[in-house]
């Protein structure tokens, strides 16, 4: 499936999530006292979704590529933050919270990873490269295949026919 909003993209819903239970975690009074921590948590947290969405408007899988590994890298530091509070004693009593926001950003790293990969490894360079010529070209194909699908069944019931005649 391709998709043509980034806002149907399973990661850029995966990481929305991710900066709203970060919002969250920072909202709370132990965050009062260490503003520039919750400033830098909340920044990163929004930049996984914000570079997913800028690199899938771009048009092209090499500048895509850039800014998912952007995000992957702002989840990272996510996670890193998180291991942070872990250690501080002020955040102890958030400690289930903080946890299940790393696993979030993880996941969010997961998906990105796997996303990264497979664009590695596709021949498609991406929207702006598409044309009137290339959309042809990838319906000539489809057309191909289908009816190589469509002749190998025939083939396959007329070999089964034979089989039951002998």
């Amino acid at each position: 499936m391709r998709y043509t909003r980034f806002e149907d993209l399973p990661v850029w819903n995966a990481a929305i999530e991710l900066a709203v239970a970060v919002y969250a975690l920072t909202s709370r009074p132990q965050f009062r006292s260490h503003r520039s921590l919750r400033d830098q948590i909340e920044r990163a947290a929004v930049s996984v979704s914000n570079n997913i969405a800028e690199g899938f408007e771009r048009g092209t899988n090499n500048e895509l590529l850039a800014f998912l590994y952007i995000a992957r890298g702002s989840s990272g530091e996510v996670r890193s933050m998180l291991c942070l509070l872990n250690r501080l004693g002020a955040f102890q009593s958030l400690d289930t919270e903080i946890n299940s926001i790393k696993a979030r950003a993880e996941s969010c790293s997961r998906q990105l990873k796997a996303w990264i990969q497979s664009l590695q490894n596709s021949d498609f360079k991406g929207e702006r490269h598409v044309n009137t010529r290339t959309k042809r070209q990838d319906q000539q194909a489809l057309e191909r295949s289908e009816f190589m699908k469509e002749l190998a069944e025939i083939r396959a019931r007329g070999a089964r026919a034979q089989g039951r005649k002998t």
